[in-house]
C-alpha cells in the first residue's frame, strides 16, 4: 500500500500531465495558425544584416559588411556544392546574375569543394567567401541551405527565403520582394 507522501507525489504528477499537454497543444495551434505556417520565424528581418566572419575562397573577390550597406538591392545566398537544392538554383541564380540587376553574394557553407564547384559550373556571384566553421550562417539564423536573404540599400535584411529558388520562386517571391526592399517597404515582406 501507498504511502500519504507517495499518493500526494502522484496526483501532483497527474495534474501536471493535462498542463503540460495543454501547454504542448496551445503552441502548436499558435504556430499553425500563423500567415504562413509552412515558414520559420526569423528575427533578422528588417534588422541590419548581421556580423560575416568569413575567409576568402581561393582567389575570388571577398565581401564585407560594409559591400552589403551600400548599392542597391542585393541577394546574399547561403550554398555548399554538396547540397542538392543549391545545385538545383545555381542555375537560376547564374540567369539572374547575368542580367546583371541585383548583385548576389555567395556564402560558402562548410564546404572543401566549393571553389572548385565554381570553377567547373559559372559563378553567379559577385563576392564570395567561405564560412567554413558555420559562424556566420548561425549569425544570420540560417536553419539549412540554401538560404536567401534580401537586402536592401542600407544593409537591412528585408526577406529570407528558405529551399531553392526555383524560377516560379524567383518570378513569385524574390523578385516581388526585391521590388518592396527597393520601394523602402521591405520589412513588412518576410519569409517564405
Amino acid at each position: 500500500m501507498a504511502s500519504d507522501e507517495t499518493k500526494k507525489k502522484r496526483s501532483k504528477v497527474l495534474f501536471l500531465v493535462p498542463l503540460v499537454f495543454a501547454g504542448i497543444s496551445a503552441m502548436f495551434v499558435y504556430g499553425m495558425n500563423r500567415e504562413n505556417p509552412d515558414e520559420l520565424p526569423s528575427t533578422r528581418i528588417g534588422q541590419e544584416a548581421p556580423k560575416l566572419m568569413l575567409t576568402r575562397l581561393g582567389d575570388l573577390p571577398m565581401f564585407t559588411n560594409e559591400d552589403l550597406k551600400q548599392g542597391g538591392v542585393k541577394l546574399v545566398n547561403f550554398w555548399a556544392s554538396w547540397c542538392v537544392g543549391c545545385r538545383i538554383e545555381h542555375p537560376v541564380l547564374v540567369e539572374m546574375s547575368k542580367k546583371g540587376e541585383y548583385p548576389i553574394y555567395g556564402v560558402d557553407y562548410k564546404d572543401d569543394k566549393g571553389l572548385q564547384y565554381l570553377t567547373e559550373k559559372e559563378n553567379p556571384y559577385v563576392a564570395v567567401a567561405e564560412d567554413k566553421v558555420g559562424r556566420t550562417a548561425i549569425e544570420w539564423g540560417v536553419y539549412g541551405i540554401p538560404e536567401t536573404f534580401v537586402i536592401d540599400a542600407n544593409g537591412m535584411v528585408t526577406h529570407r527565403h528558405i529551399g531553392a529558388i526555383t524560377p516560379e520562386v524567383m518570378e513569385n517571391v524574390i523578385m516581388p520582394e526585391i521590388a518592396r526592399a527597393e520601394k523602402g517597404s521591405g520589412a513588412a515582406g518576410g519569409e517564405s
